[in-house]
C-alpha cells in the first residue's frame, strides 16, 4: 500500500488532471507519483444477431492513424455507465440494445491514470439515425466477431479497450454454446 502524503495539481483540462503526489511507501520512504484523473468512461460491443460486431474506424491524433474501435465515450457528471454505455452506443452508432450486459472494468495505463472503462456487450439491437459530437468524425463498419479477433491476434487492432472487450464476449459465446 502507498499513502497519499501531498497532491498538487499541475494541470486540469476539458477531460482530464494532471496531480504530482507524493507517497509514503511501506518502507517507510517517500515516493513521487505523477497520475492522469479521469471521470471514466465506458465502451460497448454492439453485436448482431448474425454475429457481426458494429465498430467505428476514427482517426486518433496521439497516433496519427485511423483505428477500428468498439463504441466508446467518457461518462458525463452524474451517469451511470451504463447509460453511458447506452447513450454512447447511440450516438456514435445509431444504434440501441435492448440487452445490455456487464463485461467489466478495463484499466488501460494503471502505472499512471486513474481511468476506469467499462465494458459492455450490447444485443438484441434496433437501429436509427447517429448523433455524433461536433467535432466526432467516424465511420460505422461490421465485422464478423471472429474477423475481429483475428485482427487483435495479428496485431492490427491495438486500441486495448477494444481487445479486452472483443475477446471477453467471444469467449463469453464460446463458453454458451460448448
Amino acid at each position: 500500500m502507498e499513502t497519499t502524503l501531498t497532491s498538487k495539481n499541475l494541470f486540469t483540462g476539458k477531460v482530464l488532471t494532471l496531480t504530482l503526489d507524493t507517497v509514503a511507501l511501506d518502507n517507510g520512504s517517500e515516493a513521487s507519483r505523477e497520475v492522469i484523473r479521469h471521470k471514466g468512461a465506458c465502451c460497448v460491443i454492439p453485436l448482431t444477431d448474425d454475429g457481426k460486431v458494429i465498430c467505428v474506424k476514427q482517426y486518433r491524433y496521439p497516433y496519427a492513424e485511423e483505428l477500428i474501435e468498439i463504441p466508446a465515450g467518457k461518462l458525463d457528471p452524474g451517469e451511470s455507465p451504463e447509460t453511458c454505455a447506452r447513450r454512447e452506443l447511440k450516438e456514435e452508432t445509431g444504434a440501441a440494445a435492448e440487452k445490455l450486459t456487464y463485461l467489466g472494468c478495463y484499466y488501460g495505463s494503471p502505472a499512471i491514470l486513474d481511468e476506469r472503462i467499462h465494458m459492455y456487450l450490447a444485443e438484441d439491437l434496433t437501429f436509427g439515425e447517429q448523433h455524433l459530437d461536433e467535432d466526432e468524425f467516424l465511420s460505422v463498419e461490421a465485422y464478423p466477431i471472429e474477423t475481429l479477433v483475428n485482427l487483435i491476434l495479428e496485431g492490427k487492432i491495438p486500441d486495448g479497450k477494444t481487445q479486452a472487450a472483443v475477446l471477453r464476449a467471444y469467449l463469453m459465446r464460446k463458453e454458451k454454446q460448448s
